[in-house]
């Protein structure tokens, strides 16, 4: 028997205010999978985010978790499953960068609530793979915006979490900072995790994802490898351009937009 979907959304309708922002999407993540969540603005994929980690419960619809519905795990064990990176993250007091890192093992961590040596050594683990243990001791408030993103990406490296939610993760990353956490993705999924990966870079998406979810008017528009969402045609129905789409020598796609007239 196959194992179920480490996520499923089923029929999920979300209304924030007077906007209906998501009307009966549907997707699931396999375990070791990653999906890249591409949309215009505004088309709700932080949104989506939210109702999957269950920061936001949906009007209607089904969210699960590994094939148990999320609202029947208590937040204790939905933040043991699954990690998110938001688009930012503001800090209200100067918590150093292992401070930081380490708010990832607060769920894993004993009734007591004291970080033990197993929790210090995935902070660590997780600095040292984003190249960032050399700030450990600087306060989160001095970092760039590059810097500070990679503290709070170790940090959900450092919960390791079944499931990955990540919303434009390296839109504040250099091309090497780039390459480094996505590569720190896939060994997490590799080993059996999942993510879901919001993305405006169609170009890395191709690249780095198992498959391509499109968001378009509430639902998904269309889910796949790159080479068959990232089309002409779906892409007009998705982000409202014209496009061609090239190959690159490897065989990925690789989007021209047109200029708008």
């Amino acid at each position: 028997m196959s194992a179920p979907p480490r996520l499923s959304l089923t029929g999920v309708a979300v209304k924030l205010g007077a906007r209906q922002v998501l009307r009966g999407a549907a997707l699931d993540v396999a375990p070791g999978e990653i999906v890249g969540l591409l949309g215009r603005n505004g088309a709700g994929k932080s949104t989506l985010l939210r109702v999957a980690c269950g920061l936001l419960v949906p009007d209607a619809g089904i969210v699960q978790l590994d094939g148990r519905p999320l609202v029947e795990r208590s937040r204790r064990e939905r933040a043991r499953a699954v990690a998110l990176v938001p688009q930012e993250t503001h800090f209200p007091f100067p918590f150093s960068v292992v401070e930081v890192v380490l708010m990832g093992r607060t769920p894993h961590l004993g009734w007591l609530g004291f970080e033990g040596r197993r929790d210090f050594a995935a902070a660590q683990t997780a600095m040292a793979q984003l190249g960032i243990d050399a700030l450990a001791a600087r306060s989160v408030l001095s970092l760039s915006g590059g810097e500070r993103q990679l503290a709070v990406v170790a940090r959900a490296l450092a919960q390791q979490p079944r499931l990955l939610l990540l919303d434009e993760p390296t839109a504040f990353l250099d091309l090497r900072h780039r390459l480094q956490v996505l590569g720190r993705v896939r060994e997490l999924v590799a080993a059996g995790a999942s993510a879901l990966v919001v993305s405006h870079d169609l170009a890395v998406a191709a690249r780095t994802c198992d498959r391509i979810a499109l968001l378009a008017d509430g639902g998904i528009l269309a889910v796949g490898p790159a080479s068959a969402v990232l089309t002409p045609a779906l892409l007009r129905a998705s982000f409202g351009i014209e496009a061609d789409v090239l190959r690159a020598p490897d065989g990925y796609p690789i989007v021209v937009p047109r200029a708008l007239a």
